[in-house]
């Protein structure tokens, strides 16, 4: 099957209806051949966990499942055991797909507001292209220097299906606003809105008793 591999990569702590609407978005765009959902080991920029690992994935696949979404679970972050830098971690998809493959990195608006904190941020457009699902005119927001590099890297979606690398792309018409934080702060209150998570990603966090306050 011809298109690029997309990734996307997250804490999914838990996994919530705004990762799955930026995971479609992406999917109907650019009609991959691949979906990775890569979940992080040991996010360097975040605290603790709450979900453990296995807990994380096994959320994962229920709700992609729950939404006839197919994808790849790919682990490599969690195997790493090591804080988790999307950099190395395109590096490593990069190696095993080769240098001519259309390699795509998907990410929401609050990823991509401190992108530049993130190590040798530059250095992701050398292995793959970055796409964003963000409201409109979210770019003028940006720090300069990354709006200054998404800007000259604009491309389109037929050049994300088929180049290796190297450029970006903003979807204005992502809706969904859900913050993880938020999520698991309805949680612990007992008061979660329903339509933020898959139900039986719902489900699985209240028989593993997550989220709860200790």
């Amino acid at each position: 099957m011809s298109g690029p591999t997309l990734l996307l990569g997250g804490s999914f702590d838990p996994v919530h209806e705004g990762h799955i609407a930026l995971a479609r978005l992406f999917s109907e765009l650019l009609q991959p051949r691949e979906l990775r959902i890569i979940p992080a080991g040991l996010p360097w920029q975040k605290g603790s966990l709450v979900a453990t690992p296995e807990q994380r994935c096994a959320m994962l696949q229920l709700a992609f499942d729950y939404h006839h979404l197919p994808v790849v679970l790919d682990c490599r972050e969690i195997r790493r055991q090591a804080p988790s830098y999307t950099i190395d971690t395109l590096r490593s998809v990069r190696a095993e797909l080769g240098p001519e493959a259309p390699l795509v990195f998907a990410m929401g608006e609050d990823q991509l507001q401190r992108l530049d904190t993130w190590k040798d941020w530059r250095a992701l457009f050398e292995e793959g292209h970055i796409v964003v699902g963000a409201r409109p005119g979210f770019a003028a927001t940006l720090a300069p220097a990354v709006h200054q590099e998404f800007m000259r890297r604009q491309a389109t979606l037929a050049q994300l299906r088929t180049a290796p690398a190297g450029g970006t792309y903003f979807a204005p018409d992502l809706a969904v606003e859900i913050a993880s934080s938020a999520v698991r702060a309805g949680l612990e209150r007992g008061d979660v809105e329903k339509r933020h998570l898959a139900p039986v990603v719902l489900d699985y966090i209240q028989q593993q008793n997550l989220y709860k306050k200790s």
